[in-house]
């Protein structure tokens, strides 16, 4: 593994705090590095990790570090335009080209001409529009929807995606050629749980800016509620992280933290994370770690399945009118077309009509869910 020389650190330093990257850890110092060697060039970019690990700020930092930063970047989230529409949205559309096609539209590469295109959940294309997004990665060169005519555009493309685009090609659900084409340059961004080292540090750059925003003060916490704050899994990545520290700031104003105080805040109460345990050697540690954490998941996944039941049957475990063996009968009727309508409707009443929270409880993209949606009227 290559050392960091001093000179790098300062300067990975100074283009971390002008584009917000947060973290100390080697993971993020060899990251930054890589985002800052691609950053000049023109080279496609594909950024890779799990929903909530901080995606497009990383590729703003690409943009913002290119010579193209004085141009527009243009983000366009794959995942949320119904696959009807996304050709028209990405490449634009000729007047009459189809009905309410009223005037002609520019699409999104040609609003990023000469600046940055930023596409997420880049694996939810559609089969039929990647063989254009191809086209243009290859020669910049595109049609408008109802029209023969080929346009060209000088855009730096930089995608990102939570999906494993291998495992997709060999699904049939991602063109192979196009996989190839994008992961020219491909930008990983660990998990946080990989970089428990950077949790500190992100958690009072969201209380800092939280606070001064809404004027709240920041009563401070223990050594306890921080090693909690490091050893929780966070399935949601930074995303989680800021949404607790804000949900915390607002509730407990001005109190001093502890571990019982944060752990309300969790997906788990405190005392199913803080296993007792005894450590005599390094190894038994790490043992006990990895095992404490398949525990806490085994439960997680536990805990959403009693849940996803409680919004097909009763909350007592039946139909709320029969019970015993009647049960069986009533799971049995349950059509599975019935049983996906009510787990969306419970998301959607849980998170408000949040649909993009309800797609990520879900574990579905939020065109998947805009389609159901109509699909089932709700």
């Amino acid at each position: 593994m290559n050392e960091i020389s001093v000179e790098q650190t300062l300067n990975r330093t100074e283009f971390q705090r002008q584009y917000g990257i947060v973290g100390e850890s080697l993971e993020m110092q060899e990251l930054v590095q890589v985002v800052q060697h691609v950053a000049p060039t023109d080279i496609t970019v594909l950024i890779t990790g799990e929903s909530g690990v901080g995606k497009e700020v990383i590729a703003h930092a690409i943009h913002g570090a290119s010579r193209r930063s004085k141009k527009t970047m243009v983000t366009v989230n794959c995942g949320a335009i119904p696959e009807g529409i996304i050709e028209s949205e990405l490449f634009g559309h000729e007047k009459g080209s189809f009905t309410g096609a009223s005037s002609e539209r520019k699409g999104y590469f040609e609003l990023a001409d000469g600046g940055t295109i930023f596409l997420d959940e880049i694996g939810e294309l559609p089969l039929a529009t990647q063989v254009k997004f191809l086209r243009i990665l290859e020669n910049g060169e595109f049609l408008r929807v109802g029209s023969s005519i080929a346009r060209k555009v000088d855009v730096r493309v930089i995608a990102a995606t939570n999906k494993d685009l291998e495992n997709e090609v060999r699904s049939g659900n991602f063109r192979q050629d196009l996989f190839y084409r994008l992961r020219s340059v491909n930008v990983r961004i660990p998990a946080l749980r990989e970089r428990k080292e950077d949790i500190p540090l992100l958690f009072e750059r969201f209380i800092e800016e939280f606070s001064v925003k809404n004027g709240i003060r920041f009563g401070g916490m223990t050594a306890a509620a921080t090693e909690l704050l490091q050893q929780y899994y966070w399935h949601g990545n930074v995303r989680e992280l800021r949404n607790v520290v804000e949900s915390m700031l607002v509730l407990e104003r001005g109190k001093r933290l502890d571990a019982d105080d944060i752990g309300k805040y969790l997906r788990m109460p405190v005392e199913d994370r803080m296993l007792p345990m005894v450590v005599s050697k390094q190894n038994d540690f790490d043992e006990r770690q990895l095992l404490y954490r398949a525990l806490i998941e085994l439960k997680n996944d536990m805990l959403e399945v009693k849940n996803l039941l409680k919004g097909v049957l009763g909350s007592d475990g039946t139909s709320g009118r029969m019970s015993g063996n009647q049960n069986n009968a009533v799971q049995e009727n349950l059509s599975l077309s019935e049983m996906e309508r009510r787990m969306i409707e419970t998301a959607l009443k849980k998170f408000r009509n949040n649909r993009r929270l309800a797609a990520d409880e879900l574990q579905i993209s939020e065109r998947t869910l805009y389609r159901k949606i109509k699909e089932y009227g709700l």
